[in-house]
């Protein structure tokens, strides 16, 4: 039957053997990945929005439209909004 100090002991033991292996692994340095491709939103610039993109988006919003739905909504109101006589 093992004492508690020989438990202790061992418990003691193992515990060290089981950091200074984590202990080992943390300190390896981690590699950048390479940046050899761009993002598709970096590729291409973007451009500004328009004063009817903005208040079409302002309307959708309000509405409460989203999805497909939103984006059939914009269309219509881009088209609307450019057919007006400024």
């Amino acid at each position: 039957m093992m004492t508690i100090s020989s438990r202790a002991a061992a418990t003691a033991f193992a515990s060290l053997l089981l950091m200074s292996s984590a202990f080992a692994q943390a300190t390896a340095p981690a590699t950048p990945a390479p940046a050899t491709k761009m993002a598709p939103a970096e590729k291409k610039a973007e451009k500004p929005r328009t004063e009817a993109s903005l208040e079409c988006s302002k309307e959708a919003d309000t509405k409460g439209v989203h999805g497909k739905e939103r984006k059939k909504f914009m269309s219509e109101c881009k088209k609307a909004a450019a057919a007006k006589p400024k």
